[in-house]
């Protein structure tokens, strides 16, 4: 089955390089499922080689699936212009390193880990100004200054945001009902449905409503983790942690720049913005964790 679902996202991403953006389906929504599989092949690799403990045959099958996956997730991310491939692999890399220092604490000396500390401090700070001038987009540069108060901007391109913030302030506490928003029913928010989705449900169920979403995501993300630890299999338990990464840092960054505290890059609140391929992907994350953690028990590496 990861055979089959690794080729398939493979299959997504040609797609979408040949026929681009369309309608509903968007194939940097996918990007996540790709991501997350080629970083968990190299990890379980990797563990594998270390401890030799995996079956020879089950290190060349991931070795094989890595290299596919590899290359569409190059055509994804430099021949399509730039989308949220780059911030899906910054934060799957974000937990993944966190999982394997966590994991080799007791392995690693500490000045080695200053030391890499140091490194990756050093080449953050050299690598802003050029991830800010060459790889994001003008819109995207635009929107980064506005959030940053460099341009006062408010009717265009701080012009969503700041509708956004009218809509949830005007919500209040209790909100003003199903349906009866003022500003989400006159279209003064344009991406209402979609990426600001979440304004809707401030106006709509004021303070109440959006603090009960809020704890809706925050008790699933942390029964992932809850399931992730579980698991018996190194791959399925690291592949749990990335599924809860993905859909913490989702639903983290879509509620800031909702509310105005984080650039506005478009990714969509989990199971609620609209669209086709950003529900198809979270299902396929979800469902083949679920999968993993129901054979759970056949597996003990």
């Amino acid at each position: 089955w990861i055979l089959g679902a690794a080729f398939s996202a493979i299959l997504i991403f040609i797609v979408a390089i040949r026929f681009g953006e369309i309608a509903f389906w968007q194939a940097s929504d996918l990007g996540s499922f790709l991501s997350l599989l080629f970083i968990c092949l190299l990890l379980w690799v990797w563990f594998a080689l270390s401890n030799h403990r995996e079956k020879q045959m089950h290190i060349v099958l991931a070795l094989l699936l890595t290299v596919p996956l590899a290359l569409a997730l190059l055509c994804q991310i430099f021949w399509i212009p730039f989308n949220l491939a780059y911030v899906l692999l910054g934060e799957l890399l974000a937990a993944l390193l966190y999982i394997f220092f966590t994991a080799l604490k007791r392995q690693m000396k500490s000045i080695g880990a200053i030391i890499v500390s140091i490194v990756l401090a050093v080449s953050f700070l050299y690598a802003t100004d050029f991830l800010f001038e060459e790889v994001l987009q003008p819109h995207q540069q635009m929107r980064t200054k506005v959030l940053l108060g460099m341009i006062d901007d408010p009717n265009n391109a701080g012009y969503n945001v700041n509708q956004a913030k009218i809509s949830i302030g005007s919500g209040g506490f209790m909100g003003k009902g199903y349906l009866n928003g003022t500003q989400t029913k006159l279209k003064y928010v344009p991406e209402q449905d979609t990426d600001f989705i979440f304004c809707t449900i401030g106006e709509e169920f004021g303070f109440m409503g959006s603090t009960l979403l809020i704890a809706i995501y925050v008790y699933f993300i942390v029964r992932l983790i809850l399931l992730a630890e579980r698991q018996r299999h190194r791959f399925s338990r690291v592949y749990g942690y990335c599924v809860a990464s993905v859909f913490f840092f989702h639903v983290l960054i879509n509620l800031g720049m909702v509310l105005g505290i984080m650039p506005v890059i478009g990714i969509p609140l989990p199971f609620f913005s609209y669209g086709g391929s950003s529900l198809l992907g979270f299902t396929i994350l979800l469902f083949i964790f679920l999968r993993m953690d129901a054979d759970r028990l056949r597996f003990s590496v």
